[in-house]
């Protein structure tokens, strides 16, 4: 099949007293992701997009978080790494469409460097990475501001060489 579609998600508890890492970008703000890598919620969700669409799995199973070679590993390390497993099954990334939900912070001003970073290491231009965000209304653990959660759609084309 020369397109396949994949489908990411990924979950973070928000803690006290770590960096809040989204989209590869260091957020300020009193609560970050805990994880065993940086915890970049948003990149995860891409990741597991990109590999479920070639069904490889998901990111757990190509950067165990029982291995201490990922112990507190920027994140968009293992972008570059999904992406590359990617290009190794002959294929290249159309777009990415993604959204977040978290309460707090605000991401609109961080949205365009967020597309920036993620555009330059899967080989995209920033118009072809969609980052929204919403609320969950106060309602849940998102909206008691507890953890974050990030969806991801990518579209994948076989490379014609």
């Amino acid at each position: 099949m020369s397109i396949r579609i994949g489908f990411g998600t990924d979950f973070h508890q928000l803690v006290e007293g770590r960096d809040l890492w989204i989209g590869g970008v260091k957020i300020p703000h009193h609560k970050g992701a805990l994880g065993h890598s940086d915890a970049d919620v948003l990149l995860h969700a891409i990741c597991d997009a990109m590999l479920g669409a070639l069904g490889l799995g998901d990111i757990g199973v190509h950067f165990p978080d029982t291995s201490n070679e990922f112990k507190g590993i920027d994140s968009k390390i293992l972008l570059k790494k999904s992406y590359g497993l990617v290009l190794a099954e002959g294929y290249q990334i159309s777009n990415v469409d993604s959204t977040l939900c978290l309460e707090s912070p605000k991401i609109k001003p961080y949205v365009l460097q967020m597309q920036g970073t993620i555009a330059e290491i899967l080989a995209l231009s920033s118009k072809d990475v969609s980052i929204k965000a919403t609320t969950t209304e106060k309602m849940g653990f998102v909206g008691r501001e507890e953890g974050l959660v990030a969806y991801a759609v990518v579209l994948l084309q076989k490379q014609h060489l």
